[in-house]
């Protein structure tokens, strides 16, 4: 489409003084002028037409792309518009060629510059209009983590999670109104960041407190007895050998959402966390007794995950569809549940279900084929070692069948077939 291009102008705190001569006449000539409430009043003068940017902004880029055809429209937005801004926005929607970008210093920038520190080797998180949940296994063993704040995840909300998942390593570094005559900064302790009331225009910098030695556990295939479990030692637990191959099956990437049913103590969903950090793991379990195993693992490990005390298939239908579903427990409703997730699991997603006994395996490969689903089944028999005297011998686990159900992608799935 041809037209003028829309001037994307990055502003700070500081308004018009921080603008170069370019940007100030681009918005002099400007027919349209668009952008936040404050961003607008820094510019009390200008008499074209002003449109206040609020929400829906891809009806209003849409429409400041129609005005281009004919006039000169300049968006205002804050700092730098490519940092979480909407400069990339547009640029995709209207195409690269409908905008030019004039850049401001970012609020990243001018925190990291009131800190005194190099932020190359800062991990970046925004939880701007983005839920905290999921933020403390994305930042476990960062040693500098930035993050973009709102009204909501305030700062003293972010220490309140942080405490809660006991991450004590952190202290923060709070940046107010960056640019403007009420900047603030300073350090903070996170139980003092906690009580503490600020300006909602800031950004939080996270860093390893000095002295302080702390390593995040990494990989998978935790050890049994690092978990919460019932006992004797009996308990409730996935066994590491069989965890790490289930593990395998479900095929996680980053961004997997993943049910664990019959959770027992948590330790899948754990696992499943730490390989999906920026995804969501949703758990259930009946047992009260268990389910407290399960609170314990997930503040222990930093793994952030939705737990539900309940029988499958009951409060399924308020979770998104899963990429992948464990299976490790049914409470009797095998078939019922094994029906709902085959419905509900997305495109070249996973089910894998541990079976103890072969009315288990049964039931499970039966209804499996019944909804249309290849399966194949590893059948694992582990011994570990044991000491005896000055000797070593070999204990056996229970031995667990691991069946996998899968669509293949090649044939539509039929029932019954």
């Amino acid at each position: 489409m041809s037209g003028n291009r829309i001037a994307i102008i990055g502003i700070g705190d500081d308004g018009t003084k921080g603008l170069s001569a370019k940007c100030l006449e681009l918005v002099r000539s400007a027919d349209v002028l668009a952008g936040g409430e404050r961003h607008l009043s820094f510019f009390p003068e200008f008499r074209g037409e002003q449109i206040v940017v609020k929400s829906g902004l891809a009806e209003m880029v849409s429409n400041l792309g129609r005005l281009r055809e004919d006039k000169h429209v300049v968006l205002l937005a804050s700092g730098d518009p490519t940092f979480y801004g909407i400069a990339g926005f547009a640029a995709k929607k209207l195409g690269s060629d409908a905008v030019e970008i004039h850049p401001n210093l970012s609020s990243l920038q001018l925190a990291f510059a009131r800190m005194g520190e190099s932020w190359q080797d800062a991990l970046l998180e925004s939880v701007h209009g983005r839920p905290l949940q999921g933020l403390a296994q994305r930042i476990d063993g960062k040693s500098k983590v930035a993050l973009l704040t709102d009204d909501k995840n305030t700062p003293a909300a972010i220490a309140a999670y942080l405490i809660q998942f006991g991450m004590l390593e952190y202290e923060a570094f709070v940046a107010e109104n960056l640019g403007s005559d009420q900047e603030r900064f300073g350090f903070y302790t996170l139980e003092a960041m906690a009580d503490e009331v600020f300006s909602t225009l800031n950004i939080v910098i996270l860093r390893h407190r000095d002295g302080i030695q702390y390593q995040a556990r990494s990989g998978f295939g935790f050890e049994d007895e690092e978990f919460h479990q019932r006992k004797p030692e009996k308990g409730l637990i996935t066994k590491k050998e069989v965890r790490v191959l289930s593990l395998s099956e479900l095929k996680l990437n980053p961004h997997s959402v993943v049910w664990d049913i019959g959770a027992g103590s948590g330790s899948v969903s754990v696992e499943c966390t730490k390989l999906a950090p920026f995804g969501q793991v949703f758990a259930i379990e009946k047992n009260e007794g268990d389910l407290e195993n399960v609170v314990q693992n997930r503040i222990k490990f930093r793994t952030d995950f939705t737990i539900l005390h309940g029988k499958a298939p009951e409060g399924l239908d308020t979770w998104p569809d899963p990429n992948a579903i464990f299976i490790g427990g049914s409470g009797g409703e095998l078939r019922e549940l094994i029906r709902i997730c085959c419905e509900r699991l997305q495109p070249d997603g996973r089910i894998v279900i541990n079976a103890a006994t072969i009315e288990t395996l049964s039931e499970s490969t039966r209804a499996l084929k019944e909804e249309g689903f290849e399966f194949r089944v590893t059948l694992v028999q582990v011994s570990r070692s044991k000491p005896i005297l000055d000797m070593t011998r070999f204990e056996g686990l229970n031995p667990i069948y691991i069946i996998t159900g899968y669509k293949n992608a090649s044939k539509p799935a039929v029932k019954g077939e």
